[in-house]
């Protein structure tokens, strides 16, 4: 009798989760007052989290990197005020700024009704249901994607690339998408498909599987690339954190600063601000 119950109630289990699957969903209550959103997962449906104290940078916090954030200043100046803005691919070194200074816009530009929404590589299939949830809000949504890369065999930046310029109803005005990445192109590339692009009539004409992948990084309307630190850029950044940590930067931190950087082998301002939190409390 156990036996039998047991397999009744695995069979019970199995026809709810594939009811689950085609059932509509429930109405989901969003606390839109909050200035940011991140889309988890219950299960198998996703739904948005409010985040009410969202932990960013102050823009004068990113040191080294004034170009960049100058451009993405301005473009999304244009687009908080209606006016035109183009989609944002940050790119280049670990550890340069590239989310710090997307987060950093959200103090800026809160009071002017930006606001972000987060989403994991792993749940950027279902960006489309995310546009439904927001396109006829009245604030504007930057879509914030972090580490934005993709593997040689995976089909998931397919939806990715529609949204962003390939489809008849592409982005509402109040949504745009920033990414980053330490990818250019956002896919691997290999020597092999320079090999097969030809110059045809005086004019190159790349490998299609590389055509693919350049493809989707050029409907990124900006792209601001961000490159890794001198020893003086460096230091830079370590005499303005020690001072945020009540220290400095002098005979004594000067060494360990570049010791410390020296062990991670990256000069940054993330390395930057480490060692100063640990060189201040020591």
């Amino acid at each position: 009798m156990s036996d039998k119950l047991d397999q009744f109630l695995k069979r019970a289990e199995g026809m709810l989760e594939r009811l689950e699957q085609v059932l509509p969903e429930a109405q989901q209550e969003i606390d839109w007052s909050a200035p940011a959103q991140r889309w988890q997962h219950d299960g198998n449906r996703g739904r948005l989290e409010a985040i009410h104290s969202p932990r960013t940078l102050r823009l004068d916090d990113l040191l080294c990197i004034d170009h960049q954030k100058s451009e993405l200043l301005r473009n999304t100046q244009n687009f908080v005020t209606g006016k035109a803005a183009n989609n944002a691919l940050l790119w280049g070194s670990r550890g340069t700024g590239k989310s710090s200074l997307v987060k950093a816009l959200l103090p800026e530009f809160k009071e002017q009704g930006l606001r972000l929404l987060e989403i994991d590589k792993e749940h950027r299939v279902e960006l489309s249901r995310i546009l439904e949830l927001i396109n006829d809000r009245d604030e504007h949504f930057i879509i914030f994607s972090d580490d934005l890369s993709f593997e040689a065999q995976e089909s998931s930046y397919k939806p990715l690339k529609a949204a962003l310029d390939g489809s008849l109803a592409g982005l509402p005005e109040n949504i745009l998408i920033y990414a980053t990445s330490n990818r250019r192109h956002l896919l691997p590339e290999y020597q092999s498909e320079n090999q097969q692009s030809k110059i045809v009539d005086e004019e190159l004409h790349l490998a299609e599987s590389l055509e693919e992948k350049i493809s989707l990084s050029e409907r990124f309307g900006l792209w601001l690339s961000f490159h890794p630190f001198s020893q003086d850029n460096y230091l830079d950044a370590v005499a303005h954190w020690l001072q945020a940590y009540g220290s400095e930067l002098n005979d004594e931190s000067r060494p360990e600063a570049l010791r410390f950087a020296l062990q991670r082998g990256s000069r940054s301002g993330r390395v930057a601000r480490q060692f100063a939190i640990d060189f201040s409390n020591r």
